[in-house]
């Protein structure tokens, strides 16, 4: 099957159990709570009157808020299953998202030259094939002046699967496709899900960087990030401060990042 679809299938099951735990509380979110995490809220920064894509909105929580915060947003994802999953829960919270079908690597050009944001964030780039086609599409999505802004997980912390003893086991960089099967959910690794095949992609953040360069982005700001309050691969213990710090070797090793750029 072509990774895609094997990728698409698998985020259609996700769906189906994502909002029904913890990671994503859908009733506190439909109850008002904002599901964006600190370095999102500063690198997005006031979005009221601005017209925002969430690139690969998933279930479409940041979505609902960032109209909240005042934004005209349209959230899009390769995923029937999420997208619906968003439109109801957009719907019981009483927000408005316009909500799209489309490949993150080749943007409908109904969506070109439209926005002032596009935002994404956290576990998307490793589903991405080809990272310039990516950021391509990001520049054709943006207006004139317009930014990106994706906060994502640093490529240290996605290889690493175990700390005690330390295990590797995804690359830094591209390096093609990576196979795997394996049960349950990042958000629930007890869950249910129908789906569970994929095959995920390595880049680095040269290569990340690199890319919105070559698309003709100009980077304005890269910033890593040392701690977190959300361990994404349920691998660390919240500290005495309530931050999760990944420590190797008496080190600590960057988490996430975020990377801001304009059209």
């Amino acid at each position: 099957m072509d990774p895609s679809e094997l990728n698409r299938a698998h985020w259609d099951a996700l769906a189906a159990v994502h909002g029904q735990d913890a990671y994503y509380d859908a009733e506190a979110l439909v109850s008002g709570r904002d599901s964006l995490n600190e370095y999102e809220s500063a690198a997005v920064g006031d979005v009221t009157g601005l017209d925002v894509l969430h690139l690969q909105c998933h279930i479409g929580f940041d979505s609902i808020s960032l109209a909240r915060r005042g934004a005209r947003v349209t959230g899009a994802d390769f995923s029937p299953r999420s997208l619906a999953a968003a439109a109801e829960l957009a719907e019981r919270a009483g927000v408005s998202v316009d909500w799209v079908e489309a490949n993150a690597m080749d943007l409908p050009s109904a969506l070109h030259g439209r926005f002032d944001v596009v935002y994404s964030t956290a576990g998307v780039l490793g589903w991405i094939a080809d990272i310039d086609a990516w950021m391509r599409s990001v520049h054709a999505a943006l207006k004139p002046g317009g930014r990106l802004v994706l906060v994502e997980i640093h490529p240290i912390f996605v290889m690493i699967a175990s700390l005690d003893p330390l295990v590797l086991d995804f690359p830094y960089a591209f390096d093609g496709g990576r196979a795997f099967d394996e049960p349950g959910s990042y958000a629930d690794p007890d869950a249910d899900v129908a789906a569970t095949k994929t095959v995920e992609f390595g880049h680095s953040l040269g290569e990340v960087v690199t890319a919105a360069i070559d698309a003709g982005l100009r980077v304005d700001a890269l910033l890593e990030h040392m701690d977190t309050v959300r361990d994404w691969r349920g691998m660390l213990t919240p500290e005495d401060d309530g931050r999760c710090r990944l420590r190797v070797g008496g080190e600590i090793l960057p988490q996430s990042y975020t990377l801001r750029a304009s059209r």
